[in-house]
């Protein structure tokens, strides 16, 4: 089986790391780029877990042309990142390469394998001219939910804080031979990987919380335990949650718990800046559209109102502008 990795990142560097350590024949090969990656090319990739120290050698290289086609490339860039590469990562599909979607967020293929009046509807505010779904096909696509919490400490050096689970589904719903082959790969790297019939309730569920506690975070610099606890704050918190409830339940979607329980969830985590607001912080480009942007759009789709998430997103969006990161 062969594996490559776009974007060895924080949690590329920890799947990498894992499954390259495994006992198990799988070619792991990462796509990286900078300090990173020459750090990892001179000295291997450093993982951090479980107070161990572990140091894997899978093959590192900036250039996807070096590496040939693969049986699964899992991308685990922001989503933002993706369109940008997709020429890039051309040499690395074959015809019967999957795609696995590691990144937070609507994914540009979510309206492939839906029945109804939004089939194969494409997302411009995740997938810009439909570039993702041209050149990479939504039929190519795997599901992924990402739940660890991992960061670069420095160059080459990965440490895991929390989690092991990466949640797989196919759009389509059916649990297929692909699926299940990755899954059974990266459970014997020690992850918990179930395959799940409706991936899209799992995204979002995921994405509830972000939607709110990430823009939320980058515009007042609070940590989740005063986002979801403020009182203050909080008919803007269930404003957002609730509308984004409505929009995925006219898309079919079923939420496994209620909105009090999503965000006493998010509060027991404590006082964790999100990925937004840590990349406010580093100067990087926030992940607005994925989490927020693609929200609104798919409720004009459906026409649910919106007036939280529309009084949220220009803030936000103004925000990065203004710190170069939008």
């Amino acid at each position: 089986m062969r594996i490559c990795i776009f974007g060895a990142g924080a949690i590329g560097g920890y799947l990498g790391a894992q499954l390259a350590l495994s006992e198990q024949d799988v070619d792991v090969s990462l796509i990286a780029r900078g300090p990173h990656l020459a750090a990892m090319q001179a000295n291997g990739l450093t993982l951090r877990i479980d107070g161990e120290t572990r140091v894997a050698h899978p093959r590192c290289t900036s250039d996807p042309a070096e590496l040939g086609p693969q049986d699964y490339v899992i991308i685990a860039l922001k989503a933002h990142s993706v369109p940008g590469v997709v020429d890039a990562m051309q040499p690395l599909l074959g015809p019967e390469t999957a795609v696995v979607t590691a990144t937070n967020g609507v994914p540009w293929w979510y309206f492939y394998g839906l029945d109804g009046p939004w089939a194969h509807r494409q997302l411009e505010s995740v997938d810009p001219g439909g570039s993702q779904w041209q050149k990479i096909g939504p039929a190519r696509a795997i599901g992924c939910v990402v739940y660890p919490a991992c960061e670069v400490v420095e160059p080459g050096v990965v440490e895991h804080i929390e989690g092991n689970q990466f949640t797989l589904g196919e759009p389509t719903g059916e649990k297929s031979e692909r699926v299940q082959q990755l899954s059974a790969a990266l459970r014997t790297a020690g992850f918990k990987a179930p395959v799940r019939s409706h991936i899209r309730n799992e995204i979002w569920i995921k994405l509830w919380g972000n939607l709110c506690f990430n823009p939320l975070s980058a515009l007042t610099h609070a940590t989740l335990d005063v986002l979801a606890t403020d009182p203050a704050l909080q008919p803007v918190v269930r404003g957002m949650m609730l509308e984004a409830q409505a929009i995925g339940e006219a898309l079919g979607v079923r939420f496994g718990m209620e909105v009090e329980k999503r965000i006493a969830g998010a509060a027991a985590v404590g006082a964790h800046k999100t990925s937004m607001l840590q990349d406010l912080e580093r100067g990087r480009p926030m992940e607005i559209d994925a989490l927020v942007t693609a929200v609104q759009e798919m409720g004009r789709l459906v026409n649910v109102p919106t007036p939280t998430i529309d009084t949220v997103l220009p803030l936000v969006q103004l925000r990065a502008r203004v710190a170069g990161c939008y």
